[in-house]
């Protein structure tokens, strides 16, 4: 630390000299009353049940893919597939296992895109991962699971050329490395049409290929219907459905509302009302206008029947952190967006046992999948801390009284501190 001198000091006057003096050697402090944070006792679940199911599943497709035991791939996917298996937090089993097998060529073509290396037409780590899968391919080229791989590689790494910025920006080479991409997996994919009404994965990654290449918005949701009808547990295809129908993409607000609605209608045996809820989800996110003109009761309505149906602490942390952090950092449509917000208080109060720093670290993200997180520990960090304030914040009167909110398998209990 550095001292100020005292010849300084001495030119002051008493009273500022005083006061100097104080601040560079400021009195112990006091004991300091307990932050309403510290009269929070909450459950915190550091590695959730979704986590811990992500992680084995990828890590079985890496397995598998570096021990080129193809063959058992294709049929731990075809069983994934068949089953309808989700992770506990309604991810498809099979998007964790193909993931996990094509990791290694997709994260080092994005490594060598994000340096720069990949500006360069012959760079190895663009070429040689995914020329690999290709030759692999020979040997399995009827089989619709490893096509499925391969052409979930070429659109990942389709989506590593474009980027996040307007695609009529991109360098010429991006453009065309890009389109190449998307084009050999239509061509992968093509020859299963068939297999793809009945299959799941296939038909999700017919969306996703759909999707990047800015289809129309009749063949895009006529596409997600399909799928939605094959796996309607499945809440991933109800909200990107709502993204693509945004007017910044492919649609308009009339379509995306006529969607949504049309979606809540065939799978209400399924979601209730959460069909509706489920379409607007992240669409409302992205464009205040989509907030401003959504169904209000219609979506909270969506909410409740989301938690009725499946009140298991993954989605309630997630439609929690939702309310309380993402929709509350969305402008515009302030009327709607804190009636929607509001609904953070019973989802809190009357469901929430335990809290999930992560998923509260991707609320604040607004559930961006592709935001870069150089720390998981600071990122989990900075989830937990948020979700100790939102949930301070709906017992704030009880705290500044004293009283201590334990968090208990029945609800919290509110009661005097030791």
């Amino acid at each position: 630390m550095f001292s100020t001198p005292r010849r300084v000091l001495g030119a002051l006057p008493s009273k500022l000299l005083s006061q100097t003096m104080a601040r560079l050697h400021p009195s112990p402090p006091s004991p300091a009353a307990p932050v309403p944070e510290a009269l929070l006792d909450v459950p915190v679940c550091d590695v959730s049940p979704e986590d811990e199911a992500a992680r084995e599943a990828r890590a079985q497709g890496l397995f598998l893919a570096r021990q080129d035991r193809w063959a058992d791939l294709s049929r731990a996917l075809a069983a994934a597939d068949t089953s309808r298996a989700l992770t506990p937090g309604g991810t498809p089993l099979t998007d964790h296992l193909s993931y996990g097998a094509r990791s290694d060529v997709v994260l080092a073509a994005e490594e060598a895109l994000a340096d720069g290396r990949g500006r360069c037409k012959t760079d190895r780590a663009l070429l040689d991962g995914i020329m690999a899968l290709e030759a692999m391919r020979q040997d399995h080229r009827h089989d619709p699971y490893i096509n499925l791989v391969l052409a979930q590689a070429h659109i990942d790494l389709g989506w590593a050329w474009r980027g996040a910025g307007d695609p009529q920006a991109l360098p010429k080479l991006s453009r065309h490395r890009c389109a190449a991409h998307f084009d050999r997996a239509a061509h992968l994919l093509d020859p299963f049409t068939e297999e793809s009404r009945t299959s799941p994965a296939l038909a999700a990654a017919r969306c996703a290929l759909l999707a990047a290449r800015h289809g129309r918005t009749g063949d895009i949701a006529d596409a997600y219907a399909a799928l939605i009808d094959l796996a309607p547990g499945n809440a991933r295809p109800f909200r990107a459905l709502g993204l693509h129908l945004l007017p910044s993409r492919a649609g308009s607000y009339a379509e995306l509302e006529l969607e949504a609605r049309r979606t809540a209608a065939r799978t209400h045996p399924t979601w209730g009302a959460g069909g509706y809820a489920w379409v607007c989800f992240d669409a409302v996110v992205q464009d205040p206008q989509a907030l401003a003109q959504v169904d209000v009761e219609f979506f909270i309505d969506g909410l409740k029947d989301i938690v009725a149906r499946h009140p298991d602490q993954a989605m309630i942390n997630m439609l929690a952190a939702y309310c309380a952090i993402t929709l509350r950092r969305q402008p515009g449509a302030a009327a709607t967006r804190d009636r929607i917000a509001g609904c953070a208080s019973w989802l809190i109060r009357d469901h929430l046992t335990e809290l999930h720093p992560l998923i509260w670290a991707h609320a604040a993200e607004g559930f961006d999948n592709n935001a870069h997180v150089s720390s998981t520990r600071r990122f989990a960090a900075r989830g937990r801390a948020d979700g100790l304030r939102a949930i301070a914040d709906q017992f704030r009167d009880d705290l500044d009284h004293g009283l201590r909110i334990t968090f208990t398998p029945e609800g919290p209990v509110v009661a005097r501190s030791a």
